[in-house]
């Protein structure tokens, strides 16, 4: 797996444009199963996930075109998928699990191999997804294999989820679609990219209300028609090139069009004395004090909490940690998502980092450290790199990131961009 060679202690400066957003063009690929019209999505990011996705596609016998320059995918699958493909699913990413209620609407039966790995979060369960299909009348038969079939189409259902999901909330989205009435789930997620998918769904031609709330109603339609759907920018890659900037002693602005969902991002960087100059359809890193902000409580460690949308998001906690270990201050963080996701931790210790791993969801990061080079592991976790990244980079001299490959996975170009913001990084194999 290739590494990065990082030479710290450069500042980038410029201005840059972040890429589509991974979670949001997953489940918008998976919606295209959804009809035989033909979908168009602009600002689609050249990822590895999506291109598993359109092999997968050709393979059901689908047309694909796309223009990674142009970043514009035009896809139109057959009204009869190629049934001896149905079942080859890229299980080898998380997010293949919301194929399962498109196939299930489109074919009526799907069997595949429950060992679905994406990264290490954790254990991703796929029951809630099972759960899900289940309700609207899917039957499962026995065997150590999924084995799923789904007669007709399905009665609308009113779901009351044990948390959060956002795959689960996805699963739910796209089998509601198409059912018959109006199906109803409470403790929905509502993050971006769920409310991507909710957009692109009400354009083919279903009914989405409560959209951005923990409580959604659809009224499928009998079909679905076509869509035309810009991906939305990262957020992700949003904080990642401004905390990047900033640590490096640069100045970067990123331009978009979703500051809207920014601001508590850039509060809890702010904590961490980042500090941003936020204009219309742009922000700008401007400086880094080092200092953490304190509680107005004596008491208290400061603290940076992670949970579900409208909540700071669990995959900028990596991020918000690679600046931390450059301040002068104490900061807890609090992964309320994912158990054992801070488990990397230990590899900072090599760049000089103090820290403690209180449990599998807390970890304090010391101030004052006196930090040095180091070739530090990632583990497969794609934020995980970035954050070893944002704390190499802000220490002068050469550090190495081993198994970094998975970054590609949610950052096209990545190496190229930073490089003409002025960093000095390259791709070793």
């Amino acid at each position: 797996m290739a590494n990065l060679v990082v030479n710290g202690g450069r500042p980038l400066s410029g201005t840059i444009r972040p890429n589509g957003n991974k979670n949001a063009v997953l489940p918008m690929l998976c919606a295209t199963l959804l009809t035989d019209a033909p979908v168009r999505l602009t600002n689609v990011p050249d990822i590895t996930d999506v291109d598993k996705f359109l092999d997968y596609f050709r393979a059901l016998g689908s047309a694909v075109s796309y223009d990674k320059a142009a970043q514009i995918l035009e896809v139109r699958h057959p009204t009869a998928l190629n049934a001896d493909a149905i079942e080859q699913l890229p299980l080898r990413i998380r997010s293949a699990i919301m194929l399962l209620a498109p196939i299930l609407l489109r074919h009526g039966r799907l069997r595949f191999d429950v060992d679905a790995k994406g990264c290490a979060l954790g254990i991703r369960e796929i029951d809630p997804h099972i759960a899900i299909l289940r309700r609207f009348g899917a039957e499962q038969a026995a065997g150590d294999e999924i084995d799923l079939t789904l007669a007709g189409r399905p009665s609308a259902q009113a779901i009351w989820a044990e948390y959060a999901s956002v795959t689960a909330t996805e699963t739910f989205l796209l089998i509601a679609s198409m059912a018959e009435g109006t199906s109803v789930l409470t403790n929905a997620a509502s993050e971006p990219h769920v409310q991507a998918l909710c957009h692109m769904l009400v354009e083919m031609g279903a009914t989405v209300e409560g959209i951005g709330t923990s409580r959604l109603s659809v009224t499928g339609a009998a079909s679905l028609g076509g869509a035309d759907r810009r991906v939305p920018d990262d957020h992700h890659e949003v904080a990642t090139f401004l905390a990047l900037g900033g640590v490096s002693g640069g100045r970067v602005t990123v331009e978009s069009d979703i500051l809207g969902e920014m601001p508590l991002i850039l509060d809890q960087f702010a904590k961490l004395g980042l500090q941003f100059d936020v204009q219309p359809g742009a922000v700008t890193v401007t400086g880094w004090t080092r200092d953490v902000t304190p509680p107005l409580t004596a008491q208290m460690t400061p603290k940076i909490e992670a949970a579900p949308w409208p909540y700071f998001p669990a995959d900028l906690l990596p991020q918000a940690i690679g600046v931390a270990v450059g301040c002068t201050g104490d900061v807890m963080f609090w992964n309320k998502v994912y158990e054992g996701a801070m488990g990397w931790s230990a590899e900072l210790a090599k760049f000089g980092v103090r820290c403690h791993l209180s449990d599998p969801h807390r970890l304090i990061v010391f101030g004052g450290n006196r930090l040095k080079p180091a070739e530090v592991e990632a583990p497969y976790i794609i934020r995980v790199v970035v954050g070893l990244l944002i704390a190499a980079i802000q220490i002068p001299g050469q550090s190495r990131i081993l198994n970094a490959g998975p970054v590609k996975r949610a950052h096209p170009n990545f190496a190229e961009n930073l490089t003409r913001l002025g960093a000095d990084i390259t791709w070793e194999n």
